[in-house]
């Protein structure tokens, strides 16, 4: 039997959820280690001033906000590992998770490994990022107040930004490479019957311009060929984003578009696994609902153990559950 003390969390992830649930975890005198990535920090290090996370009255840099949340959970005894995970192993009741050829075991693993914007994959577009790109609309539409800018996306997402940045923007543009939208009738309505809203179809970016900050966009009209210059200072990409799942797949169940799914609160189809933020909230995607998450995973896996220390281990095999 073990104590509670000797109970090991393993967290994969290094954004908002993960660092949360770290704090909570460690914090609760569980062994906890952070698979915190080679980029850790999350969607929130490309996002220069963060306006709308309680108790910051002035603003903080996305980048200095994790920094402060990794630092408080490596006060209290979190161990970070500042590489991907490359593999897991869910099979039994001690779960496994691999760094190439290093393994970290622990009786319950949080998994926040969070989704990844989609980009238009432009040198100018990754340069100016914070500058005056960005993908997240409610992080940082408020900047753009009295201000022109794009919108880049045919879905449903890319139609609800421009729709919400039509309240600081003058105007808004909407860009999609595509003469038809995949959104749906009713959100097509209100962005072309929207006056700040201007729709362009059959055209994509060709390049980002400005040297500091965007001053403008070269666009291109696919079926004819025309480029031309458009004079705005904010792009905001919204052709979708991509869940970091691809090594959950045959262990842990999610949707068709590869995003978790829970069964109760944070509590996956097996036994010890949970999950926080945006690895499975398509949803609201902002760091307080991360960090949020991030708590509840953390409580869900501690109840889990103190559980676990009260029954012999060989009840628990996940054959038996």
């Amino acid at each position: 039997m073990m104590s509670e003390q000797n109970m090991r969390v393993v967290i994969i992830g290094g954004g908002p959820a993960a660092l949360t649930a770290a704090i909570y975890s460690s914090r609760a005198n569980l062994d906890t280690t952070v698979i915190a990535g080679y980029q850790s920090g999350g969607q929130l290090m490309l996002t220069s001033d963060v306006e709308n996370f309680p108790g910051f009255p002035e603003g903080i840099m996305g980048p200095e906000l994790m920094d402060g949340m990794r630092r408080q959970a490596e006060r209290f005894g979190s161990k970070f590992v500042d590489a991907d995970a490359t593999k897991v192993d869910f099979s039994g009741r001690v779960k496994r998770v691999f760094v190439e050829d290093d393994v970290y075991e622990g009786e319950a693993v949080i998994v926040a490994t969070g989704a990844s914007a989609m980009w238009l994959n432009l040198a100018s577009e990754e340069r100016l990022r914070g500058r005056g790109v960005s993908s997240c609309a409610t992080c940082d539409g408020f900047f753009f107040r009295g201000k022109e800018i794009a919108v880049v996306g045919g879905g449903d997402s890319a139609l609800e930004e421009a729709l919400f940045l039509t309240k600081f923007a003058t105007k808004v543009i909407l860009l999609h490479r595509r003469d038809k939208f995949r959104a749906s009738k009713i959100m097509q309505e209100r962005v072309f019957n929207h006056p700040k809203i201007e729709v362009v179809v059959d055209t994509a970016i060709d390049e980002i311009l400005g040297e500091n900050k965007v001053e403008g966009v070269r666009v291109q009209n696919l079926k004819t060929g025309e480029t031309r210059e458009i004079n705005l200072e904010g792009v905001f990409v919204a052709i979708g984003h991509r869940p970091n799942t691809d090594i959950f797949k045959g262990w842990l169940d999610m949707n068709d578009k590869g995003y978790l799914s829970v069964v109760n609160e944070s509590e996956t189809n097996i036994k010890g696994v949970f999950v926080a933020g945006d690895v499975y909230d398509y949803r609201y995607r902002q760091a307080i609902t991360a960090a949020a998450s991030g708590c509840k995973a953390s409580l869900d896996a501690e109840h889990y153990l103190e559980a676990l220390t009260g029954e012999p281990a060989e009840i628990l095999t996940a054959q038996n559950w």
